[in-house]
């Protein structure tokens, strides 16, 4: 465990498993690294019995970490695997130095002991169906994207090169000197484990990008979408979604009408005239507000509607 870490491309991290045995994160933070991914579980019956200690002593020497997950999916379904990880270890919080947790999913290794093939005997289709079920159990807990470890090879081989887990980050598995080519639909790589052994302990990886990029991945910004509808001449919606990792405080939304009209209700906020203005305390994580506006034209006829704010984004609704 000595050495300084050189990463090839980008910033240095390593990854452990209870085989890397008790570790000196200090001196793992001394030698360069700036992130690690701790093992966590593996399929619905194993848990890293150094988790705690890993992962929590790369915290405390300073180091952004993660947890991982290694998949056995002939084993059970996406939604269980996801659902044991989250309960062990894999649960991100926001703390700005945890990052998302990843699914280590890859050539089956135990081939000799359970007699399945390199895709754990699932049919692309299944294999594609399986990392959907995990990676939108894992997104609909935490808000996260959980990144996605594999090779090019498996990849290709076991889900037929699928490009449907581009919103995952890629954390690409390729011994050597450079990444080479990717996986379908990946543009680039979030990290790469470019050894199994590097020069601190465990793997050696590398985050491609800067510090402040890593611990941005670590803390994202918050994610809030803004959708709108004239319902009628008269009513008019706006829906606010918290799809991002944190709850949102004090959104302010704001709305003038045009077309000669002017607003008479608008449940749980206030109004006068042409102009609504409504304040939203507090919009948990996945959870979504409507607000409706009803309004008095003063014509039948002719284009009316609501001109509505909300932080950096405009709408505008129209009705006929």
């Amino acid at each position: 465990m000595s050495g300084v870490a050189e990463a090839a491309d980008g910033v240095p991290g390593v990854d452990v498993s209870n085989w890397t045995g008790d570790i000196d994160w200090a001196t793992v933070a001394s030698g360069g690294a700036k992130f690690a991914f701790v093992q966590a579980t593996e399929g619905t019956n194993y848990r890293n019995p150094r988790f705690d200690a890993q992962y929590g002593g790369a915290a405390s020497a300073g180091l952004v970490r993660g947890s991982y997950h290694f998949a056995q999916p002939h084993e059970s379904d996406g939604t269980a695997q996801a659902d044991y990880f989250l309960q062990n270890g894999g649960n991100w919080v926001s703390d700005g130095q945890t990052l998302p947790g990843v699914l280590d999913i890859e050539d089956n290794p135990y081939k000799d002991k359970n007699g399945k093939n390199h895709c754990y005997d699932l049919s692309t289709e299944d294999m594609v169906t399986w990392l959907k079920d995990f990676t939108k159990k894992y997104r609909e807990a935490t808000g996260r994207h959980v990144i996605i470890y594999t090779t090019t090879s498996w990849w290709r081989t076991c889900t037929g090169n699928s490009g449907k887990f581009t919103s995952n980050p890629l954390w690409l598995a390729r011994w050597g000197a450079d990444p080479g080519e990717l996986p379908k639909g990946w543009k680039r790589h979030t990290f790469w484990q470019s050894a199994d052994k590097g020069p601190l302990v465990g793997g050696g990886n590398s985050f491609n990008g800067s510090e402040s990029q890593l611990k941005s991945l670590a803390n994202p910004p918050a994610e809030v979408r803004v959708s709108g509808q004239a319902g009628s001449r008269k009513t008019y919606r706006v829906t606010i979604s918290n799809t991002g990792p944190h709850p949102v405080k004090d959104i302010k939304v704001s709305g003038r009408t045009f077309g000669g009209q002017r607003v008479v209700k608008a449940p749980g906020c206030r109004y006068s005239g042409t102009a609504v203005l409504c304040t939203i305390d507090e919009l948990p994580r996945g959870q979504k507000v409507t607000l409706t506006f009803t309004t008095k034209p003063k014509k039948t006829r002719g284009t009316v509607g609501v001109n509505v704010t909300v932080g950096s984004v405009k709408l505008t609704l129209k009705a006929g």
